[in-house]
């Protein structure tokens, strides 16, 4: 049940920064480039950096507590990043007869999100000295 602790409250944490992340980047690039899930694609592109960057962190470290992965990998990243919101924005996109628009979104996401953990795992590498 502890364990559940930890990952509620990296969950809370991690919830609400891509919620705050979400608004302020679509407030901002909405009105310059468009209706476009910008917020859903830069927190799932910085999430998947920062889990990779984060567990080559914890690997290069043995002495670190379990609870610490829970709170920071499955509970913060987990929430911060969103395959759920990526899917609703995409089927909305398709609704609405955006099928470029839906096609762009689906590359970038999937693009720059493997782009993203090779980043984390190339500083993780270079910071750690692991992965």
């Amino acid at each position: 049940m502890e364990s559940l602790l930890y990952i509620g409250v990296g969950g809370f944490l991690g919830a609400n920064a891509r919620y705050l992340l979400t608004l302020g980047t679509n407030q901002a690039l909405t009105p310059l480039l468009g209706v476009f899930p910008y917020g859903t694609l830069l927190a799932n592109v910085v999430g998947s950096f920062g889990l990779a960057l984060f567990g080559v962190w914890f690997g290069a470290r043995s002495g670190l507590s379990p609870q610490l992965r829970l709170l920071i990998g499955s509970g913060f990243f987990g929430a911060f990043t969103t395959f759920s919101a990526f899917a609703n924005e995409s089927y909305a996109l398709a609704d609405d007869g955006k099928i470029a628009l839906l096609m762009l979104n689906a590359i970038l996401n999937y693009g720059l999100c493997l782009i993203g953990v090779a980043l984390g795992l190339l500083l993780g590498g270079r910071l750690f000295g692991a992965a």
